[in-house]
């Protein structure tokens, strides 16, 4: 039996074991919305942006490990996209986005809605294709789950032309794919990983370097195993945040320019530092030549290209998080480095700065934000899923909810996307229904992708959207303020909407909280709302900063504390 291109897209989707599709309709993907109208086994959520629905799809992969799916048409729906991509990218989450593309005959011609849409994704995709003819289908959207999923994970685009979406071909799901070109290597050298067990058996003072790498190889429960048996204390980045639990008396916390003294402190002082799953990058580095100085280095990624890229590995390692864990922990015992006592003197040193330098603010009158992510810690007890925005928000989310579970916190590290927040919350509460989600989020961020609130109201989502509202671009004006004389140049948004009365209008429950005694209340209030989302606006101190923080150029051990 023949069907059409689109109908052989959904149902390879189906063979992938899709359930869900983030999409908004348009003119070269009415084909594939034909089908949809009577699909049953895939769930479409509309957006109300093309950029929610890259979020949305991205979010959903990040708490379920599953690779998430992006709908949009061409041109301008397509470049739409490409920052919800481009965010996807940089912290190597799976992804497919589906574009579609004016009919073959006139790719090239500046046609209506017509965009290069594989050339401007080149540089912000693992992979992308474009499908020209129906046959293709099957085998194209096969190769791009695989990519998007395996090895270091990330996204693909596919765009397929409308004439290949209407065509009809003999369908059949291929049964194996033939990549030549692309074996990500799972498993680590023999001889690099007694190299590094040697290392770990000889060091006094180590530190575990942990980052999303962790995450994406659901490596955690294998990280936690190797601290412990080892004795040794875990720092992890941002992106890391619940790769090891933050209540483990191993724990650092997060490291570099807005992560704790002590974890700083420990990486500076450590004689080895063992990253695994992280890139060392320039906000976990600070300034590059003075990182670490007086550790060596063991690197552990999948990714070849990232070892020795930014910091020099002694001992490089490339394979799977998961499994080299487990090799390299094994080694280490019968290397007998396992021994009981072993790195007292470095944990009890740790515990001094711990002790010394803990996370802390000055308790005022007015509403702080760090108690507020306080009190979402303490009536959740640790076990809601966060999400944020980029800026003050996001690092105070950070800092102040522990992290003891895995895929729960969801954030855009390495583009730093104003806006993801929020329809990251959509995407992780579609793909988790039972979980308690929150974004948390500035007054400036929540705005960039607002008109989301119509998706969250007409799907039922009751996503707790916790506003630090300062009236500033909070991060940019802390730089200002430490760095450019108080200048607040174009930071200032107190001319903003009166937010409640916005998130009514779109149909959700609102409320604003001004006192500190109010808080607890006002969450407790929102929980107990199941069906709708909730905003929360919470007027906070209007010149509240991030502390710690280490100044662009100074070494990570060089921070303003308070």
């Amino acid at each position: 039996m023949e069907i059409t291109g689109a109908q052989a897209l959904i149902e390879s989707l189906k063979k992938e074991g899709v359930e869900v599709i983030f999409g908004y309709p348009g003119g070269t993907v009415l084909p594939i919305y034909d089908v949809l109208y009577n699909e049953k086994a895939i769930r479409h959520i509309l957006t109300r942006h093309e950029q929610g629905a890259a979020h949305a799809a991205d979010g959903y992969a990040r708490v379920t490990g599953k690779v998430g799916v992006c709908l949009a048409t061409s041109g301008p729906g397509a470049t739409n996209l490409t920052t919800g991509i481009a965010t996807a990218y940089m912290d190597s989450i799976p992804l497919v986005a589906i574009t579609g593309q004016v009919p073959t005959a006139l790719i090239g011609r500046d046609s209506f809605q017509e965009a290069d849409v594989t050339g401007i994704t080149q540089p912000i995709t693992k992979h992308n294709y474009l499908v020209k003819t129906a046959e293709d289908i099957p085998r194209v959207i096969k190769e791009a789950f695989h990519i998007a999923r395996s090895g270091r994970p990330g996204p693909v685009v596919v765009d397929i032309a409308k004439d290949a979406q209407v065509k009809k071909f003999k369908f059949k799901y291929p049964d194996k794919i033939d990549l030549p070109g692309y074996k990500p290597t799972l498993k680590g050298h023999p001889r690099q990983i007694k190299a590094a067990a040697k290392m770990i058996s000889l060091s006094k003072r180590p530190v575990i370097y942990a980052g999303g790498g962790i995450l994406s190889a659901n490596a955690a429960k294998e990280l936690l195993a190797f601290a412990e048996k080892l004795n040794i204390p875990v720092t992890t980045t941002m992106m890391g945040l619940g790769a090891f639990p933050d209540t483990h008396s191993l724990a650092l916390h997060m490291l570099g320019m807005h992560g704790t003294a002590y974890a700083n402190y420990a990486v500076q002082e450590c004689d080895l530092l063992i990253a695994v799953g992280a890139r060392f990058d320039d906000r976990v580095t600070g300034h590059l030549p003075t990182f670490a100085p007086k550790a060596k280095h063991i690197h552990i990624d999948i990714d070849p290209a990232e070892i020795g890229k930014n910091v020099r590995a002694d001992v490089p390692i490339v394979g799977d998080a998961k499994q080299t864990l487990k090799d390299l922990l094994e080694k280490v015992k019968s290397a007998g480095g396992t021994e009981k006592g072993k790195h007292e003197a470095w944990l009890k040193q740790i515990e001094e700065w711990k002790n010394k330098y803990p996370l802390t603010y000055k308790k005022e009158k007015s509403l702080k934000p760090q108690y507020i992510v306080e009190m979402i810690n303490e009536i959740t007890k640790g076990r809601a899923i966060i999400c944020t925005e980029v800026g003050q928000n996001q690092m105070w989310a950070a800092q102040y909810f522990k992290y003891d579970n895995p895929r729960s916190f969801v954030s855009s590290g390495g583009l730093g996307t104003m806006g993801y927040g929020f329809p990251a919350a959509i995407g992780a509460q579609i793909g988790r229904p039972d979980a308690i989600v929150f974004d948390i989020a500035g007054d400036g961020s929540i705005q960039m992708n607002m008109q989301e609130m119509t998706t969250a109201v007409n799907n039922k989502l009751p996503i707790k959207i916790v506003v630090l509202n300062n009236c500033f671009l909070g991060m940019v004006r802390q730089w200002q303020e430490l760095l450019y004389d108080k200048r607040y140049s174009a930071t200032n948004l107190c001319n903003n909407p009166d937010l409640v009365k916005v998130a009514r209008a779109y149909g959700a429950e609102a409320m604003r909280i001004t006192k500190p005694e109010e808080v607890k209340k006002a969450l407790l209030e929102a929980l107990k709302i199941k069906d709708r989302p909730v905003l929360l606006d919470f007027v906070v101190h209007k010149e509240e900063n991030v502390f710690p923080f280490v100044p662009p150029g100074q070494a990570i051990n060089e921070m303003l504390i308070d």
